[in-house]
This record gives structure tokens, C-alpha cells and sequence, in this order.
């Protein structure tokens, strides 16, 4: 094999320091929704979706709500999607998990229009 590892994803991820994620599963009809962990760790982050660490194990495919809080920034960044792929992690926390974003629109499951902007202007500032 000549390559070893081949970059799939064509959204470009960047880091920005500080920034924090707290997700929550997606709960029943009317339930109160309550954050299943709070303050993890962004490691990156795309037009596409989230990879950051936790403590807890997710299932895959489960739908989230993430709400990713970002320093200078006064409102943090509501989107949904689904846990893709978790895998065991050496450091302070116990996993990393990727979360992709559902697609942008106005239907009941995609994310508002507005945050792709929001996510582009963050990528431009963050990327060297």
C-alpha cells in the first residue's frame, strides 16, 4: 500500500482554542432538555460536523443537539446531528467522538441556514 492514510472529508477542519461543546441526546416530545455532558473539549471542527472529547460513550447514529460555546463569542452555536464514530482516548478524558451536522434548511431536522455562515466566518478567522 503506498498511502497509509488518505484524507477523506472535503470540509476543511480547524481548531479554535477555548472552545467547549455540551451535548444533548435527543429526547422525546416535551421532555426538558438537559445536557448529557457540559464543557468538553472542541478539538476540531467543519462545515460538516464536530470532533471533540468526553467522558461518556455515545451510540452511533444517535441524533444529538450540540451547543458549541466559543470564546469572544456571545452566543454559542445550536446544531444537530449524529454520532459517527467514537473511539477510546489516552488523555484526561476516556473518548473522542465525531458528530456530522444534519444538512442546512428550513425543515424540522436541518440546522438554521444562518450557522454555515456563522461556521465559514469562524474558519476564515481560526485557519492560518
Amino acid at each position: 500500500m503506498k498511502y497509509k492514510w488518505i484524507e477523506r472529508r472535503t470540509c476543511r477542519r480547524f481548531k479554535i482554542p477555548g472552545a467547549v461543546i455540551s451535548y444533548s441526546l435527543k429526547k422525546p416530545l416535551f421532555s426538558r432538555k438537559n445536557y448529557g455532558e457540559e464543557f468538553c473539549p472542541v478539538l476540531d471542527l467543519s462545515r460538516a460536523g464536530i470532533r471533540f472529547q468526553g467522558q461518556r460513550l455515545l451510540d452511533i447514529n444517535s441524533e444529538n443537539v450540540v451547543r458549541i460555546s466559543i470564546p469572544g463569542e456571545r452566543v454559542p452555536l445550536i446544531l444537530k446531528g449524529q454520532v459517527r464514530w467514537q473511539a477510546f482516548d489516552f488523555e484526561k478524558y476516556k473518548y473522542q467522538a465525531g458528530v456530522q451536522f444534519n444538512p442546512y434548511g428550513e425543515n424540522k431536522e436541518e440546522n438554521y441556514p444562518g450557522l454555515i455562515a456563522k461556521i465559514i466566518e469562524l474558519e476564515h478567522k481560526f485557519t492560518p
